[in-house]
Protein backbone atom coordinates (compact mmCIF):
# COMPACT_ATOMS: atom_id res chain seq x y z
CA UNK A 1 0.00 0.00 0.00
CA UNK A 2 1.80 3.54 -1.17
CA UNK A 3 2.08 5.37 2.05
CA UNK A 4 0.90 8.93 1.40
CA UNK A 5 2.08 11.04 4.13
CA UNK A 6 5.63 9.53 3.61
CA UNK A 7 8.32 9.92 1.22
CA UNK A 8 7.73 6.72 -0.79
CA UNK A 9 10.63 4.79 -2.00
CA UNK A 10 9.01 4.07 -5.38
CA UNK A 11 8.64 7.39 -6.58
CA UNK A 12 12.67 6.82 -7.51
CA UNK A 13 11.50 4.10 -9.38
CA UNK A 14 8.40 5.23 -11.26
CA UNK A 15 8.49 5.87 -15.05
CA UNK A 16 8.85 9.86 -15.95
CA UNK A 17 7.30 10.36 -19.57
CA UNK A 18 5.85 13.43 -21.33
CA UNK A 19 2.16 13.79 -22.09
CA UNK A 20 0.73 14.47 -25.31
CA UNK A 21 -2.44 13.44 -25.45
CA UNK A 22 -4.32 14.01 -28.69
CA UNK A 23 -3.31 17.69 -28.65
CA UNK A 24 0.38 16.72 -29.13
CA UNK A 25 2.07 20.09 -27.75
CA UNK A 26 3.20 20.24 -24.07
CA UNK A 27 6.07 22.17 -22.22
CA UNK A 28 8.91 20.37 -21.41
CA UNK A 29 8.26 21.03 -18.11
CA UNK A 30 4.97 19.83 -17.87
CA UNK A 31 5.87 15.51 -17.02
CA UNK A 32 3.08 12.80 -15.89
CA UNK A 33 3.82 10.83 -13.20
CA UNK A 34 2.43 6.41 -13.41
CA UNK A 35 2.60 5.43 -9.85
CA UNK A 36 2.48 1.75 -9.15
CA UNK A 37 -2.00 1.69 -9.15
CA UNK A 38 -1.31 3.14 -12.64
CA UNK A 39 -2.37 6.57 -11.96
CA UNK A 40 -1.69 8.98 -14.18
CA UNK A 41 -1.25 12.24 -12.22
CA UNK A 42 1.10 15.67 -12.79
CA UNK A 43 3.70 17.05 -10.38
CA UNK A 44 3.97 20.69 -9.77
CA UNK A 45 6.35 22.61 -8.15
CA UNK A 46 7.21 25.88 -6.83
CA UNK A 47 11.05 27.52 -6.45
CA UNK A 48 10.12 28.09 -2.85
CA UNK A 49 9.99 24.04 -2.46
CA UNK A 50 6.35 23.48 -2.34
CA UNK A 51 4.68 20.63 -4.28
CA UNK A 52 1.52 19.04 -5.32
CA UNK A 53 0.40 16.10 -7.19
CA UNK A 54 -2.85 16.25 -9.30
CA UNK A 55 -4.92 13.21 -10.46
CA UNK A 56 -5.87 13.08 -14.45
CA UNK A 57 -8.88 11.04 -13.04
CA UNK A 58 -11.25 13.90 -11.71
CA UNK A 59 -8.18 16.03 -11.01
CA UNK A 60 -8.06 15.24 -7.68
CA UNK A 61 -5.31 16.65 -5.61
CA UNK A 62 -3.62 13.89 -3.54
CA UNK A 63 -0.59 15.66 -1.98
CA UNK A 64 0.26 18.70 -0.95
CA UNK A 65 3.64 19.42 0.59
CA UNK A 66 4.64 22.63 2.03
CA UNK A 67 8.22 23.97 1.45
CA UNK A 68 9.26 21.90 4.19
CA UNK A 69 8.31 19.41 2.72
CA UNK A 70 5.47 18.18 5.23
CA UNK A 71 2.26 17.15 3.65
CA UNK A 72 -0.94 18.70 4.36
CA UNK A 73 -3.64 17.14 2.51
CA UNK A 74 -4.83 13.13 4.19
CA UNK A 75 -4.97 10.36 2.31
CA UNK A 76 -6.08 7.65 3.73
CA UNK A 77 -3.94 4.14 3.71
CA UNK A 78 -7.05 2.02 2.58
CA UNK A 79 -6.82 3.88 -0.19
CA UNK A 80 -7.31 2.11 -3.32
CA UNK A 81 -8.11 2.16 -7.26
CA UNK A 82 -8.55 5.15 -9.32
CA UNK A 83 -10.54 6.97 -6.36
CA UNK A 84 -8.57 6.71 -3.50
CA UNK A 85 -9.85 8.60 -0.67
CA UNK A 86 -8.85 11.79 0.51
CA UNK A 87 -7.15 14.77 -0.85
CA UNK A 88 -8.90 17.08 -2.64
CA UNK A 89 -12.13 15.85 -4.72
CA UNK A 90 -14.38 17.38 -6.83
CA UNK A 91 -18.08 16.79 -6.91
CA UNK A 92 -20.79 18.00 -9.53
CA UNK A 93 -23.95 18.40 -10.54
CA UNK A 94 -24.54 17.23 -6.67
CA UNK A 95 -23.13 16.33 -3.22
CA UNK A 96 -25.10 13.88 -1.36
CA UNK A 97 -28.43 14.90 -0.72
CA UNK A 98 -27.94 18.51 -1.44
CA UNK A 99 -29.69 19.70 -4.30
CA UNK A 100 -32.34 18.67 -6.95
CA UNK A 101 -31.79 15.40 -8.06
CA UNK A 102 -33.52 12.75 -6.71
CA UNK A 103 -30.46 9.97 -5.84
CA UNK A 104 -29.98 10.20 -2.27
CA UNK A 105 -26.81 8.56 -0.59
CA UNK A 106 -24.31 9.55 2.50
CA UNK A 107 -23.51 13.01 2.60
CA UNK A 108 -19.64 12.05 2.41
CA UNK A 109 -20.84 10.80 -1.04
CA UNK A 110 -20.41 12.02 -4.59
CA UNK A 111 -24.08 11.33 -6.36
CA UNK A 112 -21.95 12.30 -8.99
CA UNK A 113 -17.80 12.54 -8.18
CA UNK A 114 -14.86 13.09 -10.90
CA UNK A 115 -12.89 11.42 -9.13
CA UNK A 116 -13.43 8.15 -11.56
CA UNK A 117 -13.39 10.43 -14.83
CA UNK A 118 -10.35 10.99 -16.97
CA UNK A 119 -9.93 15.13 -17.72
CA UNK A 120 -8.20 16.53 -20.53
CA UNK A 121 -5.03 17.80 -19.44
CA UNK A 122 -4.01 20.98 -21.66
CA UNK A 123 -0.60 22.62 -21.44
CA UNK A 124 0.03 25.77 -19.49
CA UNK A 125 4.08 26.10 -19.98
CA UNK A 126 4.42 26.53 -16.31
CA UNK A 127 5.96 24.14 -13.96
CA UNK A 128 3.20 25.45 -10.69
CA UNK A 129 0.09 24.71 -12.29
CA UNK A 130 -1.89 22.46 -14.49
CA UNK A 131 -5.12 23.26 -16.46
CA UNK A 132 -7.66 20.12 -16.89
CA UNK A 133 -10.75 20.05 -19.08
CA UNK A 134 -14.13 17.95 -18.62
CA UNK A 135 -16.79 18.00 -21.71
CA UNK A 136 -20.49 16.10 -21.83
CA UNK A 137 -20.09 12.86 -23.20
CA UNK A 138 -21.85 9.53 -23.76
CA UNK A 139 -20.96 8.29 -20.47
CA UNK A 140 -22.00 11.72 -18.44
CA UNK A 141 -25.22 11.77 -20.57
CA UNK A 142 -26.49 8.61 -19.07
CA UNK A 143 -26.35 9.94 -15.29
CA UNK A 144 -26.96 13.79 -16.03
CA UNK A 145 -28.77 14.35 -19.56
CA UNK A 146 -27.15 18.07 -19.13
CA UNK A 147 -24.31 19.44 -21.86
CA UNK A 148 -21.92 21.19 -20.19
CA UNK A 149 -18.20 22.10 -20.23
CA UNK A 150 -16.07 22.02 -16.96
CA UNK A 151 -12.44 23.47 -16.85
CA UNK A 152 -10.15 23.44 -13.58
CA UNK A 153 -6.87 25.11 -12.90
CA UNK A 154 -5.15 23.50 -9.55
CA UNK A 155 -1.75 26.42 -8.90
CA UNK A 156 1.04 26.27 -6.68
CA UNK A 157 2.34 28.83 -4.70
CA UNK A 158 4.85 29.28 -2.15
CA UNK A 159 3.05 27.82 0.95
CA UNK A 160 -0.30 28.16 -0.93
CA UNK A 161 -3.08 26.35 -2.91
CA UNK A 162 -5.92 27.51 -5.24
CA UNK A 163 -8.41 25.97 -7.44
CA UNK A 164 -10.19 27.83 -9.51
CA UNK A 165 -13.34 26.29 -11.32
CA UNK A 166 -15.23 27.01 -14.35
CA UNK A 167 -18.86 25.58 -15.30
CA UNK A 168 -20.37 26.62 -18.52
CA UNK A 169 -23.61 25.85 -20.17
CA UNK A 170 -23.41 24.25 -22.99
CA UNK A 171 -27.09 22.99 -23.24
CA UNK A 172 -30.06 24.43 -25.29
CA UNK A 173 -31.83 24.51 -22.16
CA UNK A 174 -31.27 25.99 -18.61
CA UNK A 175 -29.94 23.06 -15.68
CA UNK A 176 -29.40 23.42 -11.96
CA UNK A 177 -26.30 22.09 -9.96
CA UNK A 178 -24.48 22.17 -6.65
CA UNK A 179 -20.79 22.12 -6.78
CA UNK A 180 -18.05 20.60 -4.03
CA UNK A 181 -14.38 20.81 -3.48
CA UNK A 182 -13.77 17.90 -0.62
CA UNK A 183 -11.39 18.84 1.03
CA UNK A 184 -9.31 16.57 3.38
CA UNK A 185 -6.79 18.18 5.96
CA UNK A 186 -3.89 16.29 7.72
CA UNK A 187 -3.77 17.25 11.38
CA UNK A 188 -2.00 16.05 14.53
CA UNK A 189 -4.77 14.81 16.76
CA UNK A 190 -8.18 16.00 16.29
CA UNK A 191 -9.25 16.79 19.94
CA UNK A 192 -6.18 18.99 19.55
CA UNK A 193 -7.87 21.16 16.25
CA UNK A 194 -9.55 23.90 16.79
CA UNK A 195 -11.71 25.78 13.73
CA UNK A 196 -12.20 29.36 13.49
CA UNK A 197 -13.98 31.27 10.97
CA UNK A 198 -17.92 29.82 11.31
CA UNK A 199 -18.96 31.30 15.13
CA UNK A 200 -22.75 32.63 14.91
CA UNK A 201 -23.12 31.11 11.65
CA UNK A 202 -26.35 28.78 10.60
CA UNK A 203 -25.54 25.12 9.97
CA UNK A 204 -28.05 22.34 8.67
CA UNK A 205 -27.23 19.49 10.89
CA UNK A 206 -27.54 15.98 8.87
CA UNK A 207 -26.58 14.05 12.25
CA UNK A 208 -30.20 15.91 12.88
CA UNK A 209 -32.03 15.23 9.56
CA UNK A 210 -30.38 18.16 8.20
CA UNK A 211 -32.45 20.73 11.08
CA UNK A 212 -31.18 24.24 10.82
CA UNK A 213 -29.11 25.30 14.08
CA UNK A 214 -27.08 28.23 14.75
CA UNK A 215 -23.19 27.97 15.82
CA UNK A 216 -22.25 29.25 19.04
CA UNK A 217 -19.93 32.31 19.19
CA UNK A 218 -16.68 29.81 19.84
CA UNK A 219 -14.27 28.51 17.87
CA UNK A 220 -15.19 24.51 17.23
CA UNK A 221 -13.42 21.87 18.77
CA UNK A 222 -13.95 17.93 18.51
CA UNK A 223 -14.61 15.58 21.06
CA UNK A 224 -17.38 13.16 19.08
CA UNK A 225 -19.06 13.42 15.39
CA UNK A 226 -19.57 15.64 13.56
CA UNK A 227 -21.80 16.79 10.31
CA UNK A 228 -22.80 20.14 9.51
CA UNK A 229 -23.29 22.03 6.16
CA UNK A 230 -22.56 25.95 7.50
CA UNK A 231 -24.41 28.44 4.90
CA UNK A 232 -22.72 32.35 3.77
CA UNK A 233 -19.69 31.51 5.45
CA UNK A 234 -16.93 34.15 5.58
CA UNK A 235 -14.62 34.78 3.06
CA UNK A 236 -11.72 33.06 5.34
CA UNK A 237 -11.91 29.80 7.45
CA UNK A 238 -9.31 28.84 9.70
CA UNK A 239 -8.16 25.69 10.68
CA UNK A 240 -5.41 25.97 14.18
CA UNK A 241 -3.24 22.54 15.09
CA UNK A 242 -2.18 23.42 18.12
CA UNK A 243 0.21 19.98 18.14
CA UNK A 244 1.91 21.13 14.56
CA UNK A 245 1.94 24.87 15.11
CA UNK A 246 0.40 25.31 11.85
CA UNK A 247 -2.91 26.89 10.68
CA UNK A 248 -4.40 26.73 7.30
CA UNK A 249 -6.57 29.33 5.82
CA UNK A 250 -9.64 28.59 3.20
CA UNK A 251 -10.35 31.46 1.16
CA UNK A 252 -13.16 30.99 -1.06
CA UNK A 253 -14.81 33.11 -3.90
CA UNK A 254 -18.43 32.03 -5.58
CA UNK A 255 -18.12 28.78 -2.59
CA UNK A 256 -20.96 29.99 0.50
CA UNK A 257 -21.25 26.97 1.87
CA UNK A 258 -18.47 24.92 3.92
CA UNK A 259 -19.40 20.99 5.18
CA UNK A 260 -17.24 20.13 8.40
CA UNK A 261 -16.98 16.25 8.95
CA UNK A 262 -15.34 14.10 10.88
CA UNK A 263 -17.05 10.76 11.84
CA UNK A 264 -14.54 10.27 14.84
CA UNK A 265 -14.89 6.38 16.16
CA UNK A 266 -18.03 5.93 14.30
CA UNK A 267 -16.36 2.70 12.90
CA UNK A 268 -19.45 1.86 10.12
CA UNK A 269 -19.83 5.67 8.69
CA UNK A 270 -16.00 5.83 8.15
CA UNK A 271 -16.34 2.25 6.39
CA UNK A 272 -19.40 3.54 3.95
CA UNK A 273 -17.29 6.38 3.58
CA UNK A 274 -14.05 4.76 2.50
CA UNK A 275 -11.78 5.30 5.43
CA UNK A 276 -10.26 3.04 8.33
CA UNK A 277 -11.70 3.60 11.75
CA UNK A 278 -8.82 4.84 12.95
CA UNK A 279 -8.00 7.51 10.20
CA UNK A 280 -10.65 10.14 12.08
CA UNK A 281 -7.89 10.62 14.41
CA UNK A 282 -5.42 12.85 11.98
CA UNK A 283 -8.16 13.95 9.60
CA UNK A 284 -10.27 16.67 9.50
CA UNK A 285 -12.72 17.58 6.66
CA UNK A 286 -14.02 20.76 5.56
CA UNK A 287 -15.70 21.09 2.38
CA UNK A 288 -15.64 24.33 -0.16
CA UNK A 289 -19.26 24.65 -2.00
CA UNK A 290 -22.34 25.46 -3.71
CA UNK A 291 -24.49 23.40 -1.28
CA UNK A 292 -27.90 24.86 0.26
CA UNK A 293 -28.65 26.56 -3.02
CA UNK A 294 -27.97 25.20 -6.26
CA UNK A 295 -26.55 27.18 -9.21
CA UNK A 296 -28.81 27.70 -12.33
CA UNK A 297 -27.13 28.68 -15.81
CA UNK A 298 -28.90 29.53 -18.98
CA UNK A 299 -27.20 28.50 -22.23
CA UNK A 300 -24.26 29.80 -22.65
CA UNK A 301 -23.48 30.68 -19.19
CA UNK A 302 -20.80 30.39 -17.30
CA UNK A 303 -20.04 29.97 -13.25
CA UNK A 304 -16.68 30.30 -10.95
CA UNK A 305 -15.65 29.56 -8.25
CA UNK A 306 -12.61 29.60 -6.23
CA UNK A 307 -10.79 28.16 -3.65
CA UNK A 308 -7.35 29.21 -1.83
CA UNK A 309 -5.46 27.07 1.02
CA UNK A 310 -2.73 29.04 2.45
CA UNK A 311 -0.64 28.72 5.21
CA UNK A 312 -0.09 31.35 7.94
CA UNK A 313 3.22 31.93 10.68
CA UNK A 314 3.25 29.18 13.21
CA UNK A 315 3.34 32.56 15.45
CA UNK A 316 -0.33 32.92 14.82
CA UNK A 317 -1.12 29.11 16.15
CA UNK A 318 -1.75 30.53 19.73
CA UNK A 319 -4.33 32.27 21.04
CA UNK A 320 -7.56 33.63 19.46
CA UNK A 321 -6.45 33.84 15.59
CA UNK A 322 -7.14 37.45 14.63
CA UNK A 323 -9.30 37.49 11.77
CA UNK A 324 -8.15 41.01 10.19
CA UNK A 325 -4.19 39.48 10.11
CA UNK A 326 -5.80 36.44 8.57
CA UNK A 327 -7.73 38.55 5.78
CA UNK A 328 -4.46 40.98 5.01
CA UNK A 329 -2.47 37.47 4.71
CA UNK A 330 -5.31 35.91 2.46
CA UNK A 331 -5.24 39.38 0.34
CA UNK A 332 -1.36 39.85 0.05
CA UNK A 333 -1.12 36.24 -0.96
CA UNK A 334 -3.71 35.99 -3.48
CA UNK A 335 -2.32 35.62 -7.25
Amino acid sequence: MLEWTKENPLVKRIRLWRWFGTSNQMSRNDYVFNDYKSLPRVLLFEPGGSSAEVLLYGGKVVSWKNSQGEELLFMSKKASGRSPKGGISLCFPQLGNMGIMKEISSSKNCVKSLDNIPLRLSPTGNPSSVDLTLKTSPNNLNTWPRSFELRLRVSLGPDKLTIMSHIKNTDSTSFSFTFSLQNYFLVSDISEVRVEGLETLDFLDNLEQGKRFTEQPDAITFDGEVNRVYTRTPGNIAIIDHKKKRTIVIRNEGLPDAELWTPWDNASKAAVSGFGDKDYKTMLSIDSGVLENPITLKPSEEWKGYQELSIISSSYCSGQLDAKTVAFYAKSSKV
